[in-house]
């Protein structure tokens, strides 16, 4: 398996998504935006993409971020869904995939920073996928916005603060506004970049103080993504003409 990263900070680091990579054995990829990286010119190598999520909107503009492009992200998106490939976004990377189907991202009606339950919906606890998740699992957040939904878009996880937690684009394209990805080593870049408005923070109910994200542990989570980017993989190789 050849693992593709669209990363666009440094704070937003794949962690558990590359420790699954790594420890599988697969091949690693990166396109790291903030350090001018292009994207791949062909995605006929590449088997599964991973988007990561960013401080950026999808219509974010080039004046407002110079080395953020969301329109060719999208693009490339669009050409990766075409060629059958396993397509995975976090946060923006998720809201990306819905731009690239046609489904205009929205803003949370809650600002979520923390550590705070999904709950899966009737339709998740039926995805073959996510349904080891249990019907609820304390997840990461770090979101304002939410993925836009499709005709074909199953929604499969929510919050309190948020209805679009996980959502089926289709069965190899999966949106986490959610970050099951957190180890210690990502919280500590977040909370490094986001300090101020963390320990000053008096008028958003989900969002924790610095000391409550570092406490947690993280271990379930990234253990439950495991098996889904295993499960991802396996329906993968079986549509695909992968060797």
């Amino acid at each position: 398996m050849h693992i593709h990263f669209i990363q666009h900070e440094i704070f937003e680091a794949p962690g558990a998504y590359l420790e699954w990579a790594t420890q599988r054995g697969y091949n690693v990829t990166f396109s790291k935006i903030y350090e001018g990286h292009s994207l791949p010119d062909n995605v006929e190598d590449l088997d599964m993409l991973i988007v990561m999520g960013g401080p950026q909107s999808p219509d974010t503009t080039k004046e407002e971020c110079p080395y953020f492009d969301g329109a060719a992200e999208i693009a490339f998106i669009q050409r990766f869904i075409a060629q059958g490939r396993a397509v995975v976004g976090v946060c923006l990377g998720a809201q990306l995939i819905g731009e690239a189907l046609g489904a205009r991202f929205d803003h949370s009606p809650e600002k979520e920073i923390g550590v705070f339950p999904i709950t899966l919906t009737k339709v998740g606890l039926g995805d073959v996928k996510i349904n080891h998740f249990g019907t609820s699992l304390a997840v990461g957040h770090w979101h304002n916005d939410m993925p836009g939904l499709t005709t074909e878009s199953r929604v499969l996880a929510e919050s309190e603060g948020c209805p679009r937690q996980i959502i089926a684009f289709g069965d190899l394209i999966y949106g986490f506004q959610c970050h099951m990805e957190f180890t210690p080593e990502v919280i500590a870049l977040l909370i490094e970049e986001e300090l101020d408005f963390l320990t000053n923070n008096n008028g958003y109910p989900y969002v924790q103080k610095p000391n409550e994200i570092r406490c947690y542990n993280y271990t379930e989570m990234n253990d439950k993504l495991f098996v889904f980017l295993d499960k991802l993989s396996e329906e993968y190789k079986k549509h695909s003409s992968y060797i």
